[in-house]
């Protein structure tokens, strides 16, 4: 990520903040919509990003673009997020599209835990191909992957994870669907000032011991973290735990693997 971008988002996380009394999942929806009919435009995209434009002009084309289509709200948080510098086009998509997730985060009730909905899908589409290919091909029709979203998860789910499944399904750019969700997942949990703690293991590990080990986690890491439990079985056993950019690693494999590299040498 670019100096650019990072400042760029920063600034909007700042601005949907100052902004979570307004926030509803109307808000959300308006400005996924938004990055995406960006991301289908050239001009309009390289308008935007272009780093050459004043701010100001860059504010004007948003706000005339979408007037129409955006309440208030949404159409105050995109057009700033327009004006701003960033590192590339992608990146602006990316920027627009993440402070829609925090603001979908932002709109659902304490009570529902959207990362969580989120982190079972991204299973669900990681134990069966078939359906990874129905919603993540890039030869599919959009319409048919956001009904087959919609089907699936429209009684099972909040409002607001469907909503951000069916951006992801509509806008992958270049994204696998099962680490777009994860991504997502992510972006909800930091929304809640939590933290995540991917856990890989051979087996599904039992409810009681994730209890624990999130305890443990969380007093390790002095921090409140969300599990996403993992099963792999090319881990073999043991587990693996990755927060960030951090990774503990007592899984059989690695164990393999080490002694393999050691035998090497």
């Amino acid at each position: 990520m670019g100096s650019a971008t990072r400042q760029a988002l920063e600034s909007s996380r700042a601005e949907l903040s100052a902004l979570s009394d307004g926030v509803d999942l109307a808000t959300a929806e308006q400005l996924f919509a938004a990055a995406r009919a960006i991301g289908g435009s050239l001009q309009l995209r390289a308008l935007l990003a272009d780093a050459a434009t004043e701010a100001a002009d860059k504010r004007t084309i948003a706000e005339r673009v979408f007037s129409s289509s955006l309440a208030p709200t949404a159409l105050g948080l995109l057009a700033s997020a327009a004006s701003k510098r960033w590192s590339s086009d992608d990146d602006l998509l990316a920027g627009i599209e993440e402070i829609g997730i925090r603001a979908a985060a932002v709109s659902a009730d304490p009570a529902v835990h959207i990362e969580a909905e989120l982190f079972a899908f991204a299973a669900a589409v990681r134990s069966d191909s078939e359906l990874e290919l129905a919603v993540g091909s890039k030869l599919g029709d959009t319409a048919s992957k956001v009904q087959l979203v919609t089907t699936l998860l429209q009684s099972k789910v909040s409002p607001q994870t469907l909503a951000i499944i069916s951006q992801l399904v509509q806008q992958p750019r270049g994204r696998r669907i099962g680490a777009a969700v994860r991504y997502a997942a992510s972006v909800v949990a930091d929304q809640a000032g939590l933290a995540v703690a991917t856990v890989t293991s051979a087996r599904p590990i039992g409810e009681q011991q994730l209890v624990r080990l999130q305890q443990g986690l969380s007093k390790t890491y002095g921090m409140q973290l969300r599990l996403n439990p993992v099963v792999d079985p090319a881990v073999i056993g043991g587990i693996r735990v990755q927060v960030g950019d951090d990774v503990i690693d007592g899984s059989v494999s690695s164990k393999l693997n080490d002694l393999r590299l050691q035998l090497a040498g």
